[in-house]
């Protein structure tokens, strides 16, 4: 089921929360706040919209995190329901897609819940105070060619960790459902 993302909720306070990854090593996400801010991102391994964006997504983040901005993505679909979402097919997917950020797996589904995560992909842009500013969509390419596109998710986190505000525009992303229990 395709879904948007809602409309940005500035200044909303990110819950505190710690995951797994796939190898059992914990994250705390109020330690991973850096002081030019945190994007945690919802995806999941079998969503076509993640899977159109995924090399771009892991190299953007690359570029965000040369930037001192921290990254963290949380994989809160129930993969009881599809097995390509369990942690050992996450941990098969942020090697293919060279991640060098945290994939983490919300086991029982209270961070998504908490953070009220609609779709995959799903991106929370936070400043250094854990305030939100941004939950747009990664670029103006969507599923189609990336060439020639306007990195907004980049350019928007880096806004904020010069400013600490992001983009008053926004353009919602989408993808597909989250898998709730």
């Amino acid at each position: 089921m395709l879904l948007d993302t809602p409309v940005c909720d500035f200044g909303w306070k990110a819950p505190d929360f710690t995951l797994k990854d796939s190898d059992g090593k914990r994250y705390t996400m109020s330690e991973q706040l850096g002081d030019k801010g945190l994007l945690i991102a919802f995806i999941c391994n079998h969503c076509p919209y993640v899977q159109a964006i995924a090399e771009r997504f892991s190299n953007d983040m690359k570029e965000l995190q040369a930037e001192g901005i921290n990254v963290l993505a949380v994989m809160s679909n129930d993969y009881r329901y599809l097995e390509i979402d369990s942690p050992p097919f996450m941990k098969k997917f942020a090697h293919q897609h060279g991640f060098t950020f945290p994939y983490l797996v919300d086991e029982d589904q209270s961070v998504g819940r908490a953070y009220k995560a609609v779709c995959t992909p799903d991106f929370f842009g936070f400043n250094k105070d854990g305030a939100l500013q941004y939950r747009g969509r990664i670029d103006d390419a969507a599923m189609g060619n990336p060439t020639n596109r306007t990195k907004e998710l980049v350019n928007a986190m880096k806004q904020i960790a010069a400013t600490g505000q992001g983009p008053k525009q926004q353009i919602a992303s989408m993808g597909c459902s989250i898998k709730w229990r």
